[in-house]
């Protein structure tokens, strides 16, 4: 770890960026690639490959293929190597149903870890082995909605976050998984080796932009958890046709209620009218375009269903506190009543 590169953007000499990787079975294959992929392409220059600036080397205690979710197999590159040798040691996890199946070695390694101060990152599932090997009590932690109350359930007593894409609480970092391991992984190479070479994996992986740590995640479906059946087909045509609102007396009849009769069991399962949820619903798909495209105001407002862009502006401030331009990444801190008051889910919530 003593050959020194460029910084590129004030000409520095740093050290290589170096990763030592766990995965758990059944890992996110995804996660690993997407994570794994920006730090080759940040690595060299044109499309070599070669780990020059980055170094990233897969661990494990066994020489066995690790099966990911997926089914492929992955042969570690070595058995545990010193930790300290590491800039950050990140654990990948996948299905919690198999997150036991080799947890204690991987817990006791990143136990080792931590006690080297070396950083330590979690993502996709591989929060929750950070968690199980004891090591973000007072940490913000940060997962995916889709476990969001997997993550209540198992620890909780632990402070978590089910809205970003990560979370950097000190030395301890949580991704959700997905393509946010790519915008981590920029993070940390524009941290250590500057922008230049942060920038050029998210275009060569025809990404739109790296999103930083206040990045929210893309919606989950509000009908993943409602109890009606009725409620949950109604809901999921709403987010079926958000750029063309489809009445509710229409979705109505597709269900074969009347109007009054839906009305009844939103108010009943959710508290709220469907045409307010439905409203609801379509601000925040607008926000999640502001906050991810580069696609005008009135672009947005069209695409989620307002014709009139003065009506949707009002509209939107007086669901999430700020204006649509406002909401722009860095134009302004973002407001506390984010879809506050909307009625979607009843008790704690990541959204």
């Amino acid at each position: 770890m003593g050959e020194r590169v460029a910084n590129g953007s004030r000409g520095e000499e740093r050290r290589p960026l170096s990763v030592g990787i766990l995965l758990t079975h059944d890992f996110t294959l995804s996660a690993l690639s997407m994570f794994v992929d920006t730090l080759r392409l940040a690595a060299d220059e044109s499309d070599f490959s070669r780990p020059i600036h980055c170094r990233w080397t897969i661990m494990s205690d066994s020489a066995a293929p690790i099966r990911a979710s997926c089914g492929v197999q992955v042969l570690p590159g070595t058995p545990f190597l010193d930790p300290a040798g590491f800039d950050y040691v990140v654990a990948i996890g996948g299905l919690l149903t198999s997150l036991n199946q080799n947890a204690a070695p991987l817990c006791a390694y990143l136990t080792r870890a931590a006690a080297a101060g070396v950083k330590l990152v979690g993502i996709c599932n591989g929060s929750f082995l950070l968690c199980q090997a004891g090591l973000m009590q007072g940490r913000r932690v940060c997962v995916s909605w889709l476990h969001y109350q997997d993550f209540r359930a198992a620890f909780p007593d632990h402070e978590v976050t089910g809205d970003r894409l990560f979370e950097i609480d000190g030395d301890r970092i949580t991704c959700a998984g997905g393509a946010g391991a790519a915008d981590l992984a920029a993070l940390l190479i524009e941290r250590h080796l500057g922008s230049r070479l942060a920038q050029k994996p998210h275009q060569v992986l025809q990404l739109a932009r790296t999103r930083g740590e206040e990045a929210v995640q893309p919606h989950p479906p509000v009908a993943h958890d409602v109890a009606d059946g009725q409620v949950r087909r109604a809901l999921l045509m709403m987010e079926q046709n958000l750029s063309d609102p489809v009445p509710i007396a229409i979705i109505a009849r597709r269900l074969g209620l009347s109007t009054r009769q839906l009305e009844r069991r939103f108010e009943s399962a959710l508290g709220q009218r469907p045409s307010l949820l439905y409203r609801t619903l379509r601000l925040r798909y607008a926000r999640w375009l502001l906050e991810t495209t580069d696609r005008s105001v009135t672009d947005i407002a069209l695409e989620a269903g307002f014709a009139d862009c003065a009506h949707f502006s009002r509209q939107f401030k007086a669901l999430h506190g700020l204006s649509p331009s406002q909401m722009r990444p860095g134009v302004a801190t973002r407001g506390t009543n984010s879809g506050s008051g909307s009625g979607l889910h009843a008790g704690p919530r990541p959204f």
